[in-house]
């Protein structure tokens, strides 16, 4: 792949969980991914940690991010590294939140045994 273009705006990631959090993959080469997620205001962030490095860009919303037991604010410009196997989640989630997902290697769906 030379090269991928996306409108982000127009990316609406389905299916959306009971809280509404949604995910999608959208761009993929051999070393690295990017995908859109989507929590909404109020909901609980649920993830856990991956074997992937990431870095985390809010387009939109605020929220508070928790790396390794610490919190950060987050707001639209806000960028966030969290290192592979790093626990980390969003919580005080007061504004719909979109943010870019970028995944080094590339993201892989967990695997029933992680």
């Amino acid at each position: 792949m030379t090269s991928e273009a996306h409108e982000v705006p127009e990316l609406d990631p389905q299916p959306r969980d009971a809280d509404g959090h949604g995910y999608v993959d959208f761009l993929a080469s051999d070393k690295l991914s990017v995908g859109l997620a989507i929590w909404t205001r109020g909901s609980t962030d649920r993830q856990r940690p991956h074997r992937e490095d990431e870095v985390y860009y809010v387009i939109s919303g605020r929220a508070i991010i928790r790396v390794a037991g610490e919190d950060r604010p987050v707001k639209p410009g806000s960028l966030v590294f969290v290192g592979a196997r790093v626990e980390h989640n969003f919580h005080t989630i007061e504004e719909d939140l979109r943010v870019l997902v970028f995944w080094a290697p590339p993201h892989a769906p967990p695997s029933p045994s992680t």
